[in-house]
This record gives structure tokens, C-alpha cells and sequence, in this order.
């Protein structure tokens, strides 16, 4: 397959692949409520399961980062969507478990299966396709992004959809779980035939293998406007992580809405709209980053300043409408953020650094962000709905904070840092 058609067939391959990434990574929080009626989980325990799963993310994407510039991307995505797959299969058997005599509680079961296992299998696939999409795409770069990101908004759509329609289905939260982690599976199976590296590794030219974990790292943290980026991307993850895990349940709660309604009305409207911020992001990136340089910055930093007061209005608005229609608005909001995450960061960190600089954006953004899961639980256990009407105030502080410090970057650093490729 010739190499202008096959980036747009690679395109597909890996945006199949982030589906299931994040309609997996969604079915928690879609089934929280079930979940927790028949394992007797507590808001606290279910905070600490989301709060663990975002550190493994973290801590498995430093470590990944580096690999992935030294090894074969087509096999380390492969085996992870394959990983990630078959944890979210087994999710559907958890409970309480007998290992000889001991009893081990359905708490720390779950939190092996969906915290560490699959956590682990999801964080190889982070560092990696970035760069892949990005030796493909150079002058499609931002629209090549923001198409795979894409993909990220129709699985967490179409997981509050299908949660709903499967759970009626198939009558138990744990038949989802095998379903979506069958068809993830099968998907891996696909990868082992159609999925090829940019380059091969064992070419002695290919510079990225040759270069060395540390001055890749050393690179990073010598680059002022990376750290700024970084900034950003914890807000984001902070808020989203919270979102996730949390706003199905509290609307639920709040408006006495059932759990597939809930689901689907917080997933679907939040998520289409930010799809369609983040398509039409990337094809006004490509155009103006030309003239503009800090054109993906300004967006960025604009989007972070809009979606702080909506995240604040989504916890007090009074009825069940107006909070769907601001959740679309925050939507609007990240989809113009995440079309530049990547591309945004790639500005100023050169080719040969890229997976271990995505690696070490995510240790940060995973470590604190994922703080949001256990601290929206805690306030959500303490204080009932006034709990997470408090969290969402938390999530617009921080998209308030991740602004302020990017704007650095936009009038200090990002000229004297920005790569010219």
C-alpha cells in the first residue's frame, strides 16, 4: 500500500483502537451505581479504584515513553490493545475471591483488574501513537491528531449509548464488560496483520532508536515551554478524569435520573460537541500555525479560560437540562484543547525525544490529575450532592490555573523554544 494512502489507513486502524481505549476506560463510570449495589463499594473505595488507575497510567507512561522510541510501535500498540482488552474481559468475573484459604475482598480485586491490570495494558498505547501518526502526517499533522482525538469523544459517546442498550440487553453490568473487551480483542487480532512501523528498527539510520533515555528526559526539563503544556494537560486530566468517573453518578443522584439516562445524557451531548470542537480545531490549526506559530497555544490557553466557568456552572445549575447543555458547552471547550495536546508540545520538543516527552507529560498529568477520583469521592461521601457540586468548583479552579501558566509560554518562552521541522 502506497505510503500517502496507507497514513490514512493507519489513521483508522489506531482511531479503532483509541475507541476501545476510551469506551473501556468509560464503563466504569457508566456502571458505578450497579457496580457498587452488588460489590458493596463505597463512594470512597470507587474514588481510590479511578484515583489508582490514573497514577498506573502515569508512572507506566514514564516508563513506557522511552521503549517506544527504541522499539517497534505496530507491537507495543498491538500487545497493549490486546492487554488492555482481555482485563476488561475478565472485569466481568470480579468479586469476592478464595485463593487457598484466604478471602481477598472485592475491592481489592476490582482495583487489581481495572486499576493496575488494566491500567498497565492502556499505558503502552499513550506514548506511542503520537509519534507514529505524527512520521506519517507532516503537513496533516494537527487534523491527523485531532481525527484520532476524535475518536476518543464517539467511544465515550457511544459507551453511554451501548452501556445502556447492553446493560437491558444483557441484564448485568459484568456482560458488558465482556463485550466490549471481546471486541477490543478482536481488534488486536487485526493489528498483528495491518499495522506496520514508520521505520524499521533495525535500520542503523533511524535516529530516534539510537538516542538515550536520558537526554531525552534531560531535554524536557530543560524546555521551559514543555513544562507550561504540561501545566495544561494536568487541568485537563484533573477535570476530565473527575468527569468520567463521577458525572453519571451525580446526575443520577442529584435529579433522581436512571442509570442509563444518566449515562447517556452526560456522555453523548459533552462528547459530540467536543468532536466536533476538536475536527474543526485541527483543520483551523493546520491553517493559521503557519502564519501564526503560537497560534495552537492561544487556542489552547483560550479554551482553558472559557471551560473554567462552565465546569463551576455544571455542579450548581438547578435543573437537569441546563446542566446537559453546559456539559456540551464544556465539551466545546476540551475539544479545543486536546486537537493541539500533542501538536502543541511536538512545537517544542524535537522528533527523536517525542515518546519519551509524552511519557514524562503523562507521569505528572496522571499522578496529579488523578488526585480528582478520590478527592471527588471523599467530598461525595462526606457531603452528598453539595459534595460534588464542591468538585466541579475544584475542576474550574484548575482549568483557571493550567491557563495562567501556559500563558508563559505564549509571551515568555515558546519563540526561543519552539523546533523548526
Amino acid at each position: 500500500m502506497k505510503s500517502s494512502i496507507y497514513k490514512w489507513f493507519l489513521l483508522i486502524l489506531l482511531s479503532g483502537a483509541f475507541f476501545f481505549h476510551q469506551a473501556d476506560r468509560a464503563l466504569f463510570g457508566l456502571l458505578t451505581i450497579p457496580i457498587q449495589n452488588e460489590l458493596e463499594l463505597t463512594d470512597v473505595q470507587i474514588g481510590w479504584i479511578n484515583t489508582v488507575l490514573s497514577w498506573t497510567l502515569g508512572i507506566m507512561a514514564f516508563v513506557v515513553g522511552p521503549i517506544c522510541d527504541r522499539c517497534s510501535r505496530k507491537w507495543i500498540i498491538t500487545l497493549s490493545l490486546l492487554a488492555w482488552s482481555l482485563m476488561t474481559f475478565a472485569m466481568g468475573f470480579v468479586g469476592d475471591w478464595r485463593i487457598c484459604e484466604l478471602v481477598i475482598p472485592a475491592f481489592f480485586v476490582v482495583m487489581f483488574f481495572r486499576s493496575i491490570a488494566t491500567g498497565v495494558g492502556e499505558s503502552f498505547y499513550g506514548p506511542c501513537y503520537p509519534p507514529l501518526i505524527a512520521a506519517y502526517h507532516k503537513e496533516t499533522r494537527s487534523i491527523a491528531l485531532s481525527i484520532h482525538q476524535g475518536a476518543l469523544y464517539v467511544g465515550l459517546m457511544a459507551s453511554g449509548v451501548l452501556t445502556a442498550w447492553a446493560l437491558g440487553a444483557l441484564g448485568s453490568w459484568r456482560h458488558v464488560f465482556m463485550a466490549f473487551g471481546g471486541c477490543g480483542f478482536a481488534l488486536g487480532i487485526l493489528f498483528i496483520f495491518a499495522l506496520r512501523d514508520e521505520v524499521s528498527p533495525a535500520q542503523p539510520a533511524n535516529r530516534e532508536r539510537r538516542t538515550s533515555y536520558a537526554a531525552g528526559v534531560v531535554y524536557f526539563l530543560k524546555t521551559p515551554s514543555a513544562w507550561c503544556a504540561m501545566a495544561g494537560f494536568v487541568a485537563i486530566v484533573f477535570a476530565n478524569n473527575a468527569y468520567l468517573f463521577w458525572a453519571p453518578k451525580f446526575m443520577a443522584v442529584k435529579f433522581g435520573s436512571d442509570v442509563g439516562v444518566a449515562g447517556t445524557q452526560t456522555m453523548l451531548w459533552h462528547h459530540l460537541f467536543a468532536f466536533a470542537a476538536i475536527i474543526t480545531g485541527g483543520l483551523v490549526s493546520d491553517r493559521f500555525v503557519k502564519r501564526l506559530p503560537r497560534f495552537r497555544l492561544g487556542l489552547q490557553i483560550g479554551a482553558l479560560l472559557v471551560g473554567a466557568p462552565c465546569l463551576c456552572m455544571i455542579g450548581i445549575l438547578p435543573s437537569a437540562v441546563a446542566m446537559v447543555a453546559m456539559t456540551a458547552v464544556y465539551g466545546i471547550c476540551r475539544g479545543l484543547f486536546e486537537v493541539n495536546t500533542h501538536a502543541s508540545l511536538f512545537d517544542v520538543i524535537p522528533p527523536e525525544y517525542r515518546s519519551t516527552s509524552v511519557g514524562f507529560f503523562a507521569i505528572f498529568a496522571f499522578l496529579v490529575g488523578g488526585l480528582s477520583g478520590i478527592l471527588m469521592g471523599w467530598l461525595s461521601q462526606r457531603h452528598g450532592v453539595r459534595g460534588f457540586e464542591i468538585g466541579f468548583l475544584a475542576m474550574g479552579m484548575a482549568y483557571l490555573a493550567g491557563a495562567v501558566v501556559m500563558m508563559i509560554s505564549f509571551f515568555i518562552t515558546f519563540r526561543r523554544d519552539r523546533i523548526l521541522e
